[in-house]
């Protein structure tokens, strides 16, 4: 399992299974949430993920702005940045999106090489996802 925290450290957690996918999402409203060029976001089962603290984090949902809209229940967007030191170097992007809106200086060439996916907008979790991630997928969306 991999596990994180807040800055401050009242909140942690742990994820009990790999993400279902990792985003690098280089769109406007990441790059201004995360003070970044591009935000890196894991997606995981709302019941794979464990708030191992006794504060309990409070949950945002914005689904205009999120391409799962009205799936918040389901899964959780976790931050990458969050993890503890093992997950950030364990968990890579599978994934970048929405570049067309990237900053100029970001080069994707050594992503590509490594085999991650660059998509302008989004894509067809189908035709992106692995196997496993889409079989996990298909059990959610008859729980939902």
């Amino acid at each position: 399992p991999l596990s994180g925290h807040c800055t401050c450290k009242t909140i942690s957690y742990t994820l009990t299974a790999p993400p279902l996918i990792t985003h690098a999402c280089h769109c406007t409203f990441c790059q201004r949430e995360s003070g970044s060029a591009f935000a890196l976001n894991a997606l995981i089962e709302s019941s794979h993920f464990t708030v191992t603290s006794a504060t309990q984090p409070t949950v945002r949902s914005i689904p205009s702005l999120s391409s799962a809209a009205g799936d918040a229940h389901l899964v959780v967007c976790v931050k990458v940045g969050t993890l503890d030191d093992e997950g950030k170097k364990r968990v890579r992007p599978d994934v970048h999106i929405y570049t067309s809106t990237k900053m100029e200086w970001v080069e994707l060439g050594g992503e590509r090489a490594r085999g991650a996916r660059v998509f302008e907008e989004y894509y067809d979790k189908r035709e992106v996802w692995s196997r496993e991630s889409l079989e996990r997928w298909d059990v959610l969306l008859k729980q939902g």
